[in-house]
């Protein structure tokens, strides 16, 4: 393997979430792992743009296409023509679609396709016209990929479910734990200026606001926790938010919640180190990852009771049923400063290398290479 191609026509900057998370770190452990490794990100304009302003440029070929996240036909035509296309004629060994979508059709070229979850179909997630779009894409991509990769074990388990696949097509690959801190804080006068809070214990959750993230539980869970808890919701503004904060009203705690919408990367390290809990209600999730990064910095974790949120976090974190407010606000109050759970976090979370991620990466592309010359 010389050669690979990452499809990143994903990356909106700073809106992507986990998918941006997971290009950055695989880019940065597959060029630390292969050094001879040729990494080509095929990405946006404004993708290319802020990883050209973040070095990326030192890791990998910057490759835009002519498209944003945002538009799809564009999308649609450069990731299902214009990809393979360019791929091809830049002589790559590989293309690997980071996102749940990649083209249909690589004909030559060996392709492999990473599903996070089948959310999509099961939750009212995105509008109407985009999961139809996704539900056209994603099962025949994943049909024609030469090697699938799911990031967890409970993952896998749903989507082949869901999608009827074979589950020994997958390589189970978890996502690793980058550097902590991920950038310098943010100044603590300068988060609590911008929050609007002089005091009190932090409950945080980190996670854009959407329905299946079910931050709905945690508000009608607020009037059971101590008096002097702030609940801040983290996250990328959706309709929902719209929901949400009509909802705060109506149960009487809007007064102790704060919706900061998109968080930067200081500003959030602050607010790890503010927190006295980390709570993730969330009913779906493909891995969790803002779980491994609270429990990373040592913050306690109360989530919900899923088999992927218990494939990463173990026995460290407190788990409570996501349809019940007394049960999130008894795990809640219960994790509040806990100090040795929150030790223990950051003794598990060392589980989870970014190194050890891109050699499982590795084996994958191998697996597609083999599977495509069979």
């Amino acid at each position: 393997m010389e050669s690979v191609g990452l499809n990143a026509l994903f990356l909106a900057p700073g809106d992507s979430g986990g998918p941006e998370t997971y290009l950055r770190e695989l880019t940065r452990a597959l060029a630390a792992e292969y050094p001879a490794l040729r990494i080509v990100v095929f990405t946006t304009g404004s993708g290319r743009r802020a990883l050209a302003a973040d070095d990326f440029g030192d890791l990998a070929e910057l490759q835009a296409l002519p498209t944003e996240e945002y538009r799809r036909a564009r999308r649609q035509f450069s990731e299902q023509l214009l990809l393979p296309l360019t791929a091809r004629r830049r002589r790559l060994d590989l293309v690997h679609s980071l996102a749940n979508t990649g083209p249909l059709r690589t004909p030559g070229l060996p392709a492999v396709l990473t599903l996070h979850d089948v959310i999509f179909m099961r939750h009212g997630t995105f509008g109407r016209v985009t999961t139809w779009g996704l539900g056209q894409v994603v099962p025949r991509a994943a049909r024609d990929a030469d090697a699938l990769i799911a990031v967890s074990a409970a993952a896998r388990d749903e989507i082949c479910s869901v999608l009827g696949l074979d589950s020994a097509r997958f390589s189970v690959v978890p996502h690793g734990m980058g550097p902590v801190p991920r950038s310098k804080p943010a100044t603590e006068d300068g988060l609590r200026g911008r929050l609007g809070i002089t005091g009190g214990r932090l409950v945080s959750c980190v996670a854009a606001l959407r329905p299946h993230k079910n931050q709905e539980l945690l508000l009608r869970a607020m009037g059971d926790l101590p008096d002097d808890c702030v609940l801040v919701l983290a996250g990328r503004h959706e309709p929902y938010a719209g929901e949400l904060q009509a909802l705060a009203r109506s149960v009487g705690v809007a007064g102790r919640v704060r919706f900061p919408g998109y968080v930067s990367d200081a500003e959030l390290e602050r607010l790890w180190l503010l927190s006295s809990c980390a709570a993730f209600p969330t009913r779906a999730e493909g891995f969790g990852l803002p779980v491994l990064e609270a429990m990373a910095r040592g913050v306690p974790v109360a989530c919900s009771d899923l088999p992927v949120l218990r494939e990463v976090g173990g026995d460290v974190p407190l788990y409570f049923d996501p349809t019940e407010p007394a049960s999130a606000a008894r795990a809640i109050g219960a994790a509040l400063d806990d100090a040795e759970r929150g030790r223990r976090g950051v003794e598990r979370a060392a589980r989870f290398s970014w190194a050890e991620s891109a050699r499982g990466h590795m084996e994958a592309y191998e697996r597609a290479v083999a599977a495509a010359q069979a």
